[in-house]
Parts: C-alpha cells; structure tokens; sequence
C-alpha cells in the first residue's frame, strides 16, 4: 500500500464525495484522513489514502475522468513526517477583520521556524456591533529549540499592531 494526497474542488453538489469516496474503493483504496468544506459555492477538500501500487494508474485515470461531471482532483504521493521534533501549540486570534491579518501572522511564524500545520479561519459578525470580526484557530509546530516565552513575545508585539487578540495554549 502507499499514500496519496489529493485534493479536490468542484461546485457544491450532492454526492461530490460519494463519487471520490468510489473511484478509491473500485481501486482497492482506503480513506484515511480528510478535510473538506464548501466555501462561496464551491466545494474543497483535501484527503489521504492507502491505495495498492498496481493500483495507482486506474486510480488517477478514474479520478481524472471525474473531471467531466466539474468535479478536479489533484494527486501527490504522500511523503515522511517531518523529523523535527517539535512542541504542539494551539493558537487562537480574534480581531477586527483587515486584509494582512494571516500574512503578517505567517511571516513571523516562518520567520522562526514555526511549522502551521493546520488553520481554520473565518469572518464574522461581531455580537453586539455587527462589525466584522476575523478568527483564526491554527495547530503550530514549534521547534523545541525556540523558547515558547520568546515567541509569544513576538506574537504579543505583533497582536498589538494588528489589533487582535492572541492566545497560545500547549496541546496535551
């Protein structure tokens, strides 16, 4: 068996992902892992399969041939974990939606090394004024090298400019 990593997008529809969830059980291909979600009318998702390798070429011509009923996947083989050890922090944020919130969140995270492996991000009305606020929960990987007081300093000085609320919590 090996990973693959496919992603795929399509206009929101029933059975967009029973067709997906198909073409992988014809070909001997087991779902794994997901993440999907529609978004502005169109459909998202990312997911990790075991597929046999005699299987790979039937595998992608049938999800390739999905692409008739609107419906794109793209496959990568998946690849090793990364071997860094790395401490797990959950980051939470919340302020006034302006464009620039997660490049500038970004930017200092690589800048130290800080993996993002996942984020879920929204905009929202605020409860009582109805402005617009922008959320943010990610799932860091922080090298163990970098002291956790050090980057939320960073992060502090940051949330400051961009006027949000910041929140760093260790995952158990």
């Amino acid at each position: 068996m090996d990973h693959l990593v496919l992603t795929v997008i399509a206009k929101d529809q029933p059975g967009l992902v029973e067709c997906v969830a198909r073409c992988i059980s014809e070909h001997g291909g087991n779902w794994l892992e997901s993440r999907m979600s529609r978004m502005a009318g169109q459909f998202a998702g990312i997911l990790r399969v075991d597929v046999p390798l005699n299987a790979h070429a039937g595998l992608l011509a049938a999800l390739e041939a999905l692409q008739a009923q609107g419906i794109r996947v793209q496959v990568a083989a998946g690849g090793a974990a990364p071997e860094a050890v790395c401490k797990a922090i959950r980051l939470e944020l919340v302020g006034n939606d302006r464009p620039g919130i997660v490049r500038d969140i970004t930017r200092l995270l690589s800048s130290h090394g800080v993996n993002l492996e996942s984020l879920s991000t929204e905009v929202v009305p605020a409860p009582m004024s109805g402005e617009l606020l922008f959320q943010a929960q990610a799932l860091l990987g922080v090298p163990q090298s970098l002291p956790l007081e050090q980057l939320q300093a960073h992060l502090e000085t940051l949330a400051d400019d961009l006027m949000v609320e910041l929140k760093l919590q260790v995952e158990e």
